[in-house]
């Protein structure tokens, strides 16, 4: 499948929802590119993404205005509210912002909820290129549960592929080498919209530029994972993930059951990392303007997980207001180089509260995950032979930068709750 052949490693980013809620403005996309591309760029880090609701000139939080006018053009897509985006001013679109990214060296994102403009469909608008309107190919019994912006699109009308594709055709000539579809990959209550996802993925086939396709919300049905790696790149095991505990203890089940359907171009997402200065102006995730709820072994706890299981790693603060601490969590070139280069990802075993993970490297070295998920401190212990392992190994903690010297037999380590340790051995 040709669009295996982009995101050949798991993609790392910034994305705006945790910190700017529906309310990014372009002095801030561009400060956090900024920031990316002096500090963290070296590192693999390379998307800056601008999240929901960025045609909505009146947004004020994560927290929609429902059914208010949103900025469109005269073929029924949405485009950048100029009022937040003034380069986007004079139908430039998002060009200007991308060109911008891109002379940093970095990539650039958004983005977009499945389907139509409402108010394309109640006003009858025209499609581009086609003697079509918006409510010849609207579904309007299709909606999506949290946000009243569009209608679902119905694949077998005649005009919906071609209205995919004005959308892709026009983010090409904007420059978007990211797409965030949403409203589009859960179960339960949202729906799975597998039609949709087609046409998507001819949509971006025919635009004529490579993006990399993320589908959201979650969490993705275990039962669609053929499906998923036909059309994305990524795609969400969870809903939003917040700075909760039992949101971090639930995900090890979800690393569990996704596992197997990982692979080079293809990624089951843990969604966004929660760090930092986060809920600048987004009321989600149960509270406000904040620094990250986790403690430093929690956040070390998350970032590893995320690393062993390769998940895509998208940040999710304010990143020109990252402390010693939290630019340390990205810039750990050898935690990177786990998420990013390693293979033969799987989990050892689970027993009650204590888990443990392995990777190994093209150089031949095996790196081991040991986590405590219960409320005291504990040993988790993992022998040699659970790890395939012969003789002795010398072992580095990788967090924390220091040699421990020769391992055999089994790995013994007395952890504090929420606590884990990541291992080489080589």
């Amino acid at each position: 499948m040709r669009h295996h052949s982009l995101a050949k490693t798991p993609p790392m980013g910034w994305n705006s929802w945790d910190c700017y809620g529906a309310t990014v403005k372009e002095e801030e996309v561009k400060g956090n590119a900024d920031y990316m591309a002096e500090h963290l760029k070296e590192y693999g880090w390379e998307y800056i993404v601008v999240d929901i609701q960025w045609y909505e000139s009146g947004a004020v939080s994560s927290a929609y205005r429902p059914f208010v006018p949103l900025e469109m053009d005269e073929y029924s897509r949405l485009i950048p509210a100029v009022n937040r985006f003034p380069s986007s001013e004079g139908g430039k679109g998002f060009k200007p912002l991308a060109d911008y990214v891109h002379n940093l060296g970095l990539k650039f994102g958004i983005h977009i909820m499945r389907g139509i403009p409402r108010q394309a469909v109640h006003n009858n608008t025209p499609l581009l290129g086609i003697d079509i309107t918006a409510r010849d190919i609207a579904h309007p019994n299709s909606i999506c549960p949290w946000n009243t912006d569009m209608y679902g699109v119905d694949a077998s009308k005649e005009g919906a592929q071609q209205y995919y594709d004005s959308l892709f055709q026009m983010y090409a000539e904007w420059g978007v080498d990211f797409v965030k579809v949403d409203d589009i990959a859960a179960s339960r209550l949202y729906h799975f919209h597998q039609e949709e996802i087609e046409l998507i993925r001819k949509a971006i086939d025919n635009c004529g530029r490579d993006m990399v396709l993320s589908l959201s919300p979650g969490p993705a049905p275990l039962e669609y994972a053929a499906e998923l790696k036909s059309n994305a790149n990524m795609w969400r095991m969870t809903d939003d993930f917040w700075d909760h505990w039992d949101l971090l203890l639930g995900m090890f089940e979800r690393c569990e059951k996704w596992n197997e359907f990982r692979g080079q171009g293809y990624w089951p997402d843990c969604d966004m990392l929660p760090l930092g200065h986060i809920g600048i102006r987004s009321v989600d995730g149960g509270g406000g303007d904040r620094w990250s709820r986790f403690t430093e072994d929690e956040q070390l706890t998350m970032m590893t997980l995320w690393s062993i299981f390769k998940s895509p790693l998208m940040f999710g603060g304010e990143l020109r207001d990252n402390d010693e601490w939290t630019l340390s969590l990205l810039t750990n070139r050898e935690v990177m180089q786990v998420n990013q280069n390693s293979h033969s990802n799987r989990l050892v075993y689970r027993e009650e509260n204590k888990s443990v993970w392995m990777a190994k490297d093209h150089s031949g070295n095996t790196f081991v995950a040991l986590f405590n998920l219960s409320e005291q401190e504990d040993t988790v212990k993992v022998s040699m032979e659970q790890l395939g392992l012969l003789g002795e190994k010398q072992a580095t903690d990788l967090w924390k930068k220091i040699e421990l010297g020769t391992v055999s037999g089994f790995i013994e380590q007395s952890l504090a709750p929420h606590a884990s340790i990541l291992l080489k051995l080589y």
